[in-house]
């Protein structure tokens, strides 16, 4: 729990203390698949950052990769107010 960090020519003695991280928010997507662009609906309204959610969007989206397609994504188009996403991978697939 305790560490020694080397900072600027400097020493600083840290400690690690646990916390909590906030509940994270659990949704369901509808999604129609074209080759190369994704069309995501009914993404429910969160409070969070518009530029939070697009970033979500793509690391699912990417990471989907290793279990059912997914890819590079080379664009997220997000619109919050109507709840809906453009996601346009790299490559067809």
């Amino acid at each position: 729990s305790k560490h020694c960090v080397n900072l600027d020519n400097r020493t600083a003695n840290v400690s690690v203390k646990p916390f909590e991280l906030d509940t994270g928010f659990q949704f369901e997507l509808h999604v129609t698949v074209s080759g190369k662009k994704i069309n995501v609906s009914e993404i429910p309204e969160l409070p969070i950052p518009k530029d939070w959610m697009r970033d979500k969007l793509e690391l699912h989206f990417y990471k989907t990769k290793q279990a059912a397609g997914g890819g590079e994504i080379e664009n997220v188009t997000y619109n919050k107010g109507a709840g809906t996403a453009v996601i346009t991978f790299l490559k067809p697939g």
